[in-house]
């Protein structure tokens, strides 16, 4: 999994979107706002790396902050349109890779990979 994890990774281009990035992308647009410190704990990093990844998140336009409705001192960071759609490019592009890739594969074979997810996705859940 890890290979082919990489290999997604590394087919986008120079300068695009750090894993951070898409990761935190990928967390707001799934679940909804959320503040930089829950974030980090999510995410499993240092506040201060948390800050940095989503200080160029805003300055690309791709989240937003606001002040939180209940604790005005805290802030909510958002995923904006633009992020989205940034977000679902990225898929896009990923989900052709594999697509074209599991063009080789003969039917017997892409089912037997079809087969394995729920094991596999179980798996990360207990990790």
């Amino acid at each position: 999994m890890g290979r082919i994890v990489r290999r997604l990774r590394q087919a986008h281009a120079v300068g695009d979107l750090s894993l951070s990035g898409v990761s935190v992308l990928a967390r707001l647009a799934r679940t909804g706002p959320d503040s930089p410190g829950s974030l980090a704990d999510l995410e499993r990093v240092r506040p201060q790396a948390m800050a940095s990844t989503l200080a160029g998140l805003a300055h690309r336009g791709l989240v937003s902050r606001s002040p939180d409705a209940t604790d005005g001192r805290r802030v909510v960071v958002s995923i904006t349109e633009e992020g989205r759609g940034v977000l679902e490019q990225r898929r896009s592009e990923s989900v052709s890779r594999l697509a074209r890739a599991l063009d080789e594969f003969t039917p017997r074979e892409r089912q037997a990979l079809h087969d394995v997810l729920p094991l596999l996705d179980r798996l990360a859940e207990h990790l």
